[in-house]
Order: structure tokens, then sequence, then C-alpha cells
């Protein structure tokens, strides 16, 4: 059954929405300031200033209901040559008055856009739309509250940042309803011979439903022979779930490479539920006169396991390893390597490693 065959027979909830001109979704409360065309006329459309070091509460719901889709732009240049506004802005995500976030990831990432740049993402749960039209699909049920805030560890202010949460009231909902989590991760230098941890600590009953990746390359030739393993429910030396490669991983194969001309050309490509959206080896955030536009090459991918969850009953831990293929064979790279996990879990979640300093999240 397809989403459209199934849209008559919805649970009917109460439909609200947050955005700058209705900071708290309240019925009938939107649109209400004025601009120069008169009352009700565009009045507040954005935030605006957004000073370094703040931390904005872009929603503060105290009810039952269930986030539908998430809606978010920003300018990604200010006045400073260090422009990686994508990577400094951090977004959380709290449900029902816990203290610990249950979603913490630079804003930027959690659309599948790393290395502090927008890329054209046409997925399933999320999709980039040019320019910074940034959307999420994923549904984020919330039995009594659910708190969103924007921190900006930019250093200088944010002059506007557009947003919109649609977003429904029920009475209650299922027993067994699992909560979205979201957790950011990065090794600026992958440990050779040592996995990549996309996610740990993962404790209690839950679904794993998705995995974005941002590799820069420090090493020559092929790169994508990394296994991405899925230990589930108290796997220790071996894993449940075993891939063959990250590139498989995302649908890909053969290096995601044609060849017009005889020449090898890497393609990148987007589907529903997997994809390689960014691909550049150029820096093309710096505004200094005397850079020479060095710099490793970026990748990004996706992978949605929404026909495919992962189920876990007690505990999950999500690994890829760094290894790449030469003239001689396989062998352990070290790589730049961040992540973004995707998962639904019964509460109560473990506590999230502290995220670097803004300038250790910046792309190389």
């Amino acid at each position: 059954m397809n989403e459209l065959s199934w849209m008559p027979y919805l649970r009917h909830g109460k439909s609200r929405a947050i955005n700058a001109e209705n900071p708290t979704g309240e019925k009938g409360n939107g649109g209400r300031t004025a601009s120069k065309l008169g009352i009700s006329r565009k009045g507040s459309p954005c935030l605006r200033d957004l000073q370094p070091g703040s931390v904005t509460v872009l929603a503060d719901i105290q009810d039952c209901g269930i986030i539908r889709h998430i809606w978010m732009t920003v300018d990604n240049k200010t006045t400073d040559a260090d422009c990686f506004v994508l990577r400094d802005l951090i977004l959380r995500m709290y449900w029902d008055g816990e203290e610990e976030p249950s979603v913490e990831v630079p804003l930027g990432d959690f659309f599948c856009c790393g290395f502090g740049q927008e890329c054209y993402v046409n997925s399933s749960p999320v999709v980039v739309a040019p320019s910074r039209g940034f959307n999420c699909y994923f549904s984020m049920p919330f039995r009594r509250s659910a708190r969103i805030t924007l921190e900006n560890q930019h250093k200088n202010a944010i002059p506007a940042f557009f947003y919109q949460i649609d977003y429904c009231l029920y009475d209650d909902l299922p027993e067994e309803t699992e909560y979205f989590h979201a957790q950011w991760r990065r090794e600026k230098i992958t440990s050779l011979g040592r996995d990549y941890v996309i996610a740990d600590g993962i404790k209690g009953k839950g679904t794993y439903v998705g995995t974005y990746l941002a590799l820069s390359v420090l090493e020559r030739y092929w790169w994508g022979e990394g296994e991405v393993k899925f230990y589930i429910d108290g796997d220790e030396q071996y894993p449940t779930i075993c891939g063959t490669g990250m590139e498989d991983y995302v649908g890909g194969s053969w290096s995601f490479a044609s060849h017009p001309d005889g020449k090898t050309v890497e393609n990148t490509y987007c589907t529903p539920y997997m994809g390689y959206p960014f691909y550049s080896r150029h820096d093309q955030l710096v505004y200094n006169a005397y850079h020479n536009d060095d710099c490793p090459p970026m990748r990004g991918f996706y992978r949605w396991h929404i026909p495919d969850p992962i189920f876990f009953e007690e505990n999950l831990k999500v690994t890829v390893q760094q290894i790449g293929v030469s003239h001689g064979g396989l062998f352990e790279r070290q790589d730049d390597l961040s992540s973004v996990a995707y998962w639904y879990q019964i509460e109560k979640h473990a506590k999230y490693p502290e995220l670097p300093e803004a300038k250790e999240r910046w792309p190389r």
C-alpha cells in the first residue's frame, strides 16, 4: 500500500504548525504581526539576529502528538572567511521533558549535507531542494512534550533563520511507541585497522532506520571496501549483519563509475532509500584570494533502512571499516569520517558522547 492509497484511512489528529508567524502553534494564532503591507501580511517570516553562543527554542509543545515534517533554511555565508555555518549550528530535540537530547546533530549533517555546504538530496525521509531548503519527513512522536532548539556556535550572528515544524496533536499514542533519535560522530583520522563507530551505547528496544556518512579520503586508491556491521542484542566479536562494503551499503557498485570516451567518471545519485548526493574536491566556501582550492575529495552518502529496518530488543552497535584496494589488493586505510545515525527506541536513551567544539567539526 503506497502513501496515496492510505491517505483516506489516516488517524485524524489536530493539525498544527510552528514557525516565526506562529511560534506557539496555537490554533487561530498565525500571521498576527504586521509588515509595511499591513497586519497579517508577511510580518514575521523568520527569526532574526541569532547571536553567537545563543540557544534559540524553535518549538516548545506541551501536549501529545507527532511531528510530521520539518522545513528549515539559513544563509550559509556570513562576513567571516571561516564560513561553516551548517556545521556551526547545532540542532537538538528533547522528548517528554528529558534533560539529555535525543537528537544532537549539526544542522547540515542532519539533512545529509556534511562538509558545511548544502547539496541536492531527493530521498523519502530527507529532501534538500536548491538552495538549502532542508526538509525532514521522519515521524517524531511525543507523549507529553517536544522541545527543539538551535544553538549558534558560529563566530557571528545569524541574520535570518527560517523554519516550520508541522505536527498533529492526539489524545494518546500506542503503548509501544518508539521515539526518534539521531547522533553525530566524527574521527578526523580513523584508527588503522579499527572500525569506525557509527552508533554505540544504544540500549533497550528499538529500530535502526538510517545512516548518513561524510567521507574525506586521505589516502590514494579506492576507498570503498569497508564493511558496515550491525551488532545486535549482545553480539560481541562478530556481528549478526555484516555488509560487503561501504559502496555496496549505499546501493552502488563498481566504484560508481561510468567510462565515456575511455575516461572514468564518478557518478552521484539520489533514490528514495539510498544515495550518493555529494562529491567535490574543491574548496567552495573560503573567501581568500591566496587559497589554491586544494582539499581532499569529499563524498556524502545516505542509506535509509525503511523498507528493511534493523530491529533490536536489547542493544545495538553500528560500525564501518576503512578498507581500500590498490594494485596490491586490499589494505587498511585512514580517512576522515563523520556520520549521523538515525533510529527509534523506547526511552530512556543513554547520554551521547560530547560534541567536539565547532572548529573540530569543520571539514578539511
